[in-house]
């Protein structure tokens, strides 16, 4: 082999790593695709799951909480807190009905956001969806 780099060999380096890693682009976009469908959570969407999130959204729940990984680390993971309340959605309303009004003296806690019984419902509805998504077994444990 010569013992000089020359422009030839340098342009051949950059277009065959080019071709090869726009292969392998294409190659893992379709792979992906492919394995969309079996992750396809939509079937469950509801609009009182769709207006669970919009009172998750207005309330900036996310601000304390992560759900499914995305948000604050402040307070619990709530991508499975439908399993941990043992599959019930009047468990998880209880849990936000009981909170205190001005919260606990010297420690951090959940405020009481007053929702109706509506907007209650369809928060625990989305929190339930959101347990349902096919995470892969994310977070490892139970406990978020």
């Amino acid at each position: 082999m010569s013992e000089t780099f020359t422009k030839s060999m340098a342009r051949n380096i950059f277009y065959g790593g080019s071709v090869f890693f726009f292969l392998l682009l294409l190659a893992l976009t379709f792979d992906t695709n492919s394995a969309l469908p079996e992750l396809d959570n939509r079937q469950n969407l509801t609009e009182q799951v769709a207006h669970g999130k919009k009172v998750w959204e207005t309330n900036n729940c996310i601000g304390c909480h992560t759900l499914l990984g995305e948000g604050a680390y402040f307070a619990p993971e709530l991508g499975n807190v439908y399993k941990r309340f043992g599959n019930s959605t009047d468990a998880i309303k209880g849990f936000i009905m009981s909170r205190p009004k001005d919260g606990i003296p010297g420690r951090r806690s959940m405020p009481q956001f007053n929702l109706n019984a509506e907007e209650l419902e369809a928060v625990a509805q989305f929190l339930k969806y959101a347990s349902e998504i096919n995470t892969q077994n994310w977070p490892p444990n139970i406990q978020g």
